[in-house]
């Protein structure tokens, strides 16, 4: 369904209205700077709209305080809908969140627009899901201005159409998706559970393989290491750096979407192997930055849960690969398979320990190669080596099949859920004999 053909599709007793017709809004300009002149507050901001559909007190919102005119103004009451107003990408805009509950020191805050509906002509829950349909909200997303952050004009708020049934449909189709995104999230939620055991079962047998090995029976002695334990007696010790012929940072310069080189970045090491669906590129790179089959990639800087994840580059027929300054490259010397250090350090210990190293940044963290190459190390001998990698290949492998069925289905759900709404609230569902 297109940004228009909603607006031509709609029932007989629909009818499609500007906004402003049947919302009172407002865009809020209360910040989070505290004043000691002014009432104590909890502030709901842009995060708490953007990572919640439901508004309560119970969620954490942050402490401030607001005058007694802007209290009178953005006090959130029950059936309010927030939707995010600023934001540096331009399909996060438009986010909206209901308020089922309330308190008398909730306020809505900075780059939220706070919109309540007219009681006799707009149900609050009908509102809130008219915004989370795609073909409704797109009229906001291209209404935002900006390059690098962007911003809905509040005119254009004002201006956006809604569809609009009699009142009493209205509260129908309210309790209607409540109910039914209420089931499939029920569903998207075990398939979760299902994908964190998964993960949970490839970590766990990750670090059996490269720090104790395959043969349960061989004797073995205390590393000194607590993370790392009890290693097979005839394997090696050291620090990551011993095992390194070369930490090589990236590239700084601007990525484009085109170019001859392809450019990787933070977000496209997944899993231990590198995802190509949106690399970067630049025309030209120094050629000491080219990636060769068996470097390895890793994460310096991002927000913590992605510090030290690294990728093996296993070579790409299509374009030539270099690497953004972000991340580091590492190359291992002849007493370690490249394919087993990967492993080694993705596995869940040495990815701790590296973010327990990590420094604080702005916004995220940064660990320093340097300090990284301090991690201790146990080395199994190269045919050994070969067997542990051989093993977690096939073993991960079937591990992954597995993890990108249950992915499949958790997308197929949330569109059926994305489907549902803008079905529900254009008319192209009857939620009577759906019921």
């Amino acid at each position: 369904m297109s940004l228009l053909d909603w607006t031509y599709q709609l029932p007989d007793t629909w009818e499609a209205k500007p906004l402003r017709s049947v919302v009172d809004y407002v865009v809020s300009n209360v910040d989070k700077i505290s004043d000691d002149n002014e009432t104590p507050i909890r502030l709901c901001n842009y995060t708490d709209v953007y990572n919640n559909e439901t508004i309560t007190p119970s969620l954490n919102f942050m402490n401030g305080t607001a005058s007694v005119p802007e209290l009178t103004k953005f006090r959130l009451a029950v059936g309010d809908v927030l939707i995010t107003k600023d934001s540096e990408s331009w399909d996060d805009v438009g986010v909206p969140a209901v308020v089922r509950e309330t308190a008398d020191d909730l306020v809505c805050g900075y780059h939220l627009a706070l919109l309540r509906p007219f009681e006799q002509k707009m149900n609050g829950v009908f509102l809130f899901r008219c915004l989370q349909a795609k073909p409704v909200r797109t009229q906001l997303e291209l209404a935002a201005n900006g390059i690098t952050r962007f911003g809905i004009p509040k005119s254009e708020i004002g201006k956006m159409r809604l569809p609009v049934p009699p009142l009493p449909q209205q509260h129908a189709i309210a309790k209607y998706l409540d109910r039914e995104t209420t089931r499939l999230d029920a569903l998207i939620a075990t398939k979760e559970r299902v994908l964190a055991l998964l993960t949970e079962r490839r970590q766990s047998l990750l670090a059996r393989a490269v720090t104790r090995g395959l043969d349960p029976t061989v004797p073995v002695r205390d590393s000194g290491i607590p993370w790392l334990g009890n290693i097979p007696e005839h394997w090696s010790q050291c620090r990551l750096k011993h095992v390194l012929t070369a930490m090589d940072y990236g590239t700084s310069e601007p990525i484009g979407a085109k170019g001859r080189v392809a450019v990787l970045r933070m977000g496209d090491i997944r899993n231990g192997e590198i995802d190509y669906s949106n690399v970067g590129f630049l025309h030209k790179v120094d050629e000491s930055l080219f990636l060769q089959p068996g470097d390895i990639v890793f994460n310096r800087t991002n927000s913590l849960d992605q510090i030290g994840k690294v990728a093996l580059f296993r070579g790409n027929a299509s374009y030539r690969v270099s690497f953004a300054s972000y991340l580091v490259r590492l190359r291992s010397s002849r007493v370690v398979m490249p394919e087993f250090l990967s492993s080694l350090l993705n596995s869940s210990y040495p990815l701790a320990w590296g973010r327990a190293q990590a420094l604080p940044a702005i916004g995220q963290a940064n660990l320093n190669p340097n300090r990284y190459s301090y991690l201790s190390v146990a080395l199994p001998p190269l045919a050994e080596q070969r067997e542990i990698v051989r093993f977690v290949s096939e073993s991960t492998g079937r591990l992954d099949v597995l993890r990108s069925e249950v992915l499949k289905t958790i997308t197929l759900l949330k569109e059926r859920r994305a489907t549902l709404i803008a079905g529900a609230v254009t008319g192209q569902i009857d939620v009577e004999r759906a019921a």
